[in-house]
């Protein structure tokens, strides 16, 4: 009996560190993320299973320096470029972070809708996505930043639905675990395109901003002071949610490659074709759970990706800002935020498809990345910035990782977008 009571006070103490990292990483594997992830299960089985591995440790990297920013500066990722960096930066950076972002909401609500009018045939596509899009926007300004963090902490387990899947399906673990541990290659376009995508996917730009600008919420919220402990709280909290995001994406990917791969379904670019796909191969059960987790994640993931332009928005231009305020308190804050939900939501009548829209923000992420975890290395190995808490030897090992193969893989990204 005392076991159990203390295996729950540990379960208890570990859920309440996670907060930021948690929310950040679980986020990562929205609609179009989900999109990714299945047509590399679909185009080429459990082949590239190993990247789930490989990226786990350049994501903790980034996330963890964009934390500590926001902790050590008391200023999200925009305020300390503005305040340490020339303004082209600064402003470069927005001009590309706005189309790319809403074209991602976007892409996200339409794929909310689409499966929602999947699970009741009778309700259109787009009446889903205005419900679900004004059910955001209402939760994000009338309700309070404790209760909005507490909301998307507990929508992370609707990404628990994945890693049910493939317990529900016949799969040959033995290839599972060779293609996790062995990485394997197949010298095609459509084989790098795709790992550039789980690349750009896993590692975006949003993120990082996000990220550093939950970290102020968090310690002026809770009156944190900035200590050892606050640090290593922080550190478990990213490695945390990481892994969690990490194994969903490996989940994803398995499910597709064991039952479309090996049906000889190798071309899946929407959510709703996913799941179409799956319900006659593995089954009403595992159908529903797709569905169910697409309309999760992407009320967790949108007011991420609102709420990252949004900060980026205030910062830039010194209003007011945070999800901890209300409307009256930081108008321009819950403006820009409205705005990019609603613009998004527009999108498909500008002739954008759901598909193109995912292209588009992959090239425009593609473009940033490497510039901001540049500058991400930079700010964390400035003491005038960073004080005592600058990066160790690992942080910059992993963190060059990241920016050399982010780099590499923009440049055939960028190549291969524009038709070479």
């Amino acid at each position: 009996m005392k076991t159990t009571v203390k295996k729950a006070g540990v379960i208890k103490k570990f859920w309440g560190v996670l907060g930021p990292g948690l929310i950040t990483g679980a986020s990562d594997d929205d609609p179009s993320g989900i999109a990714t992830y299945t047509q590399a299960g679909a185009a080429f089985g459990s082949q590239l299973l190993w990247s789930a591995i490989v990226t786990y440790p350049l994501m903790v990297s980034i996330q963890e320096m964009s934390a500590r920013i926001g902790l050590i500066t008391n200023h999200g990722l925009t305020g300390t470029i503005k305040k340490y960096y020339p303004k082209f930066f600064l402003y470069a950076i927005l001009f590309i972070s706005f189309p790319s972002i809403t074209l991602n909401i976007g892409a996200d609500i339409a794929g909310m809708g689409a499966v929602g009018n999947l699970l009741f045939p009778a309700i259109p596509a787009f009446s889903f996505s205005i419900l679900f899009t004004l059910l955001i926007l209402y939760s994000v300004i009338f309700w309070s930043y404790h209760k909005i963090a507490m909301i998307l902490k507990w929508l992370c387990i609707s990404l628990i639905s994945y890693i049910i899947i493939p317990f529900l399906i016949g799969v040959d673990w033995l290839q599972v675990l060779k293609d996790t541990v062995v990485p394997s290659f197949t010298p095609s376009k459509a084989y790098f395109i795709t790992l550039v995508g789980i690349l750009g996917t896993t590692i975006s730009p949003y993120l990082f901003f996000w990220q550093a600008s939950m970290e102020v919420e968090e310690r002026q919220e809770k009156h944190l002071f900035v200590g050892k402990k606050i640090i290593a709280d922080m550190e478990a909290d990213v490695k945390g949610g990481m892994l969690f995001t990490n194994v969903v994406f490996y989940f994803i990917i398995l499910a597709a490659g064991t039952v479309l791969f090996n049906a000889g379904i190798h071309s899946i670019n929407t959510v709703e074709e996913a799941a179409r796909a799956l319900r006659p191969l593995a089954g009403d059960q595992a159908y529903l759970l797709f569905a169910l987790g697409v309309i999760g994640t992407g009320f967790l993931a949108i007011p991420v990706l609102g709420g990252a332009l949004s900060y980026m928005m205030a910062e830039t231009f010194g209003w007011k800002e945070g999800l901890d305020k209300k409307y009256n308190e930081a108008p321009g804050f819950y403006i820009t935020m409205a705005l990019s939900l609603v613009i998004g939501l527009l999108i498909h009548f500008i002739g954008i498809s759901p598909v193109q829209a995912l292209i588009y923000t992959a090239v425009l992420y593609g473009v940033t990345a490497p510039v901001l975890i540049a500058l991400i290395l930079h700010i964390c190995n400035n003491k005038k910035i960073m004080g005592r808490y600058t990066n160790n030897f690992w942080s910059n090992f992993f963190g060059i990782a990241t920016f050399l193969l982010m780099t590499i893989s923009s440049f055939f990204l960028l190549w291969y977008s524009l038709g070479n």
